[in-house]
């Protein structure tokens, strides 16, 4: 089955070039103009990526993230002309996944879309696990209760709605409970790419994960700080 993906960008030479080279792989692509008709789609369709340009018409970026996360956790990929740490945290802020600065080229992108579309298919495979009643594979620290099958994670029997680099960190470092994992670790491992020397993306994306897993995200039970070599993951019991 071709995998689906929405690229939104008011300008229709770059989409009409994203969607030739994407298509060229095999995908499935459409494609929007502006922030409300991103959305009407987002909400219509089940896609496995998207890809959202920052400046739009009707609707920012940022604006349209936001409100795409009220429902779906589908993967997105940021596409902005700016080139400021902060247009980049920002869009991390609304629960974007990576982001992608222009001008790019295709193969850049090719293989940005490839490499989260990978990933979506390992989220199963790489983690000490257990199985349930039902035969799934789940892996319990404290009282998270994650499920890589299913791409759930559930909080004393309450559901948790994660974007996929924050669930892709969440099952990275619950493989390994204890071990520290630097920031270049993480960020090659989830990012599946050098790092390029910017750790604001893993600082906001782990900052974002504690807000939705920890019951008090300034004095965190699960994901531990270790200063000057980066973090790893608690039991959940006090140390």
């Amino acid at each position: 089955m071709s995998r689906k993906v929405l690229v939104v960008d008011d300008e229709k030479l770059i989409v009409k070039g994203i969607r030739f080279s994407l298509e060229q792989d095999g995908m499935e692509v459409d494609c929007a103009y502006d922030g409300e008709e991103a959305v009407e789609k987002a909400k219509d369709k089940k896609y496995d990526i998207i890809l959202l340009d920052l400046m739009l018409p009707k609707m920012d970026g940022l604006e349209v993230c936001q409100q795409i996360r009220e429902f779906s956790n589908v993967p997105i990929v940021m596409l902005t002309a700016k080139g400021e740490d902060m247009d980049k945290i920002l869009g991390l802020e609304y629960g974007a996944d990576d982001y992608i600065t222009k001008p790019f080229s295709v193969i850049e992108l090719q293989a940005r879309v490839k490499a989260f579309l990978r990933r979506a298919n390992e989220y199963a495979r790489s983690m000490p696990e257990r199985e349930n009643e039902a035969g799934q594979t789940q892996i319990r620290i404290g009282d998270l209760l994650i499920d890589p099958g299913n791409l759930t994670v559930q909080k004393r029997g309450e559901g948790i709605s994660l974007t996929a680099k924050e669930f892709d960190i969440l099952r990275l470092l619950a493989g390994n409970p204890s071990r520290v994992y630097t920031k270049i670790q993480i960020y090659e491992s989830v990012w599946d790419e050098n790092f390029l020397k910017d750790e604001n993306v893993i600082n906001v994306t782990i900052r974002r994960l504690r807000e939705k897993i920890e019951d008090n995200p300034s004095a965190p039970v699960y994901i531990k700080t270790v200063w000057g070599i980066g973090y790893k993951m608690r039991t959940g019991k006090a140390e």
